[in-house]
């Protein structure tokens, strides 16, 4: 099982990001994909989860409204579109799936500042 995050960077507040995350080692398809992340001197916190086929999706108060979970079965993809990011959303963001164990992936740096 492997999950690798890409897409984070650096971007002024109000700006937008788009993360990926490849699956690949397991039936991607057939699990929950979910998105954490972790600021510096915090704990990992939910943004986001979508279920298998995409029908279902969950996301923290603190991003409804601009934040996005989606994910392509066909490419064994998620992605989470930020849009209207602050400086608060400043984290090391992670994709996790729960097969017999949970799985994260190496995380991605996402700054917003000005």
């Amino acid at each position: 099982v492997q999950l690798v995050e890409s897409g984070g960077g650096l971007v002024q507040p109000g700006g937008s990001l788009r993360l990926s995350c490849a699956a690949s080692g397991f039936t991607f398809s057939s699990y929950t994909m979910s998105w954490y992340r972790q600021a510096p001197g915090k704990e990992r916190e939910l943004v986001a989860q979508i279920n298998s086929i995409g029908s279902n999706t969950n996301y923290a108060d603190s991003v409804k409204g601009r934040f996005t979970i989606s994910r392509d079965n066909a490419k064994n993809t998620g992605y989470l579109q930020m849009n209207s990011l602050k400086p608060e959303d400043t984290a090391v963001y992670y994709c996790r799936v729960v097969l017999f164990r949970i799985y994260w992936g190496q995380g991605t740096q996402v700054t917003v500042s000005s």
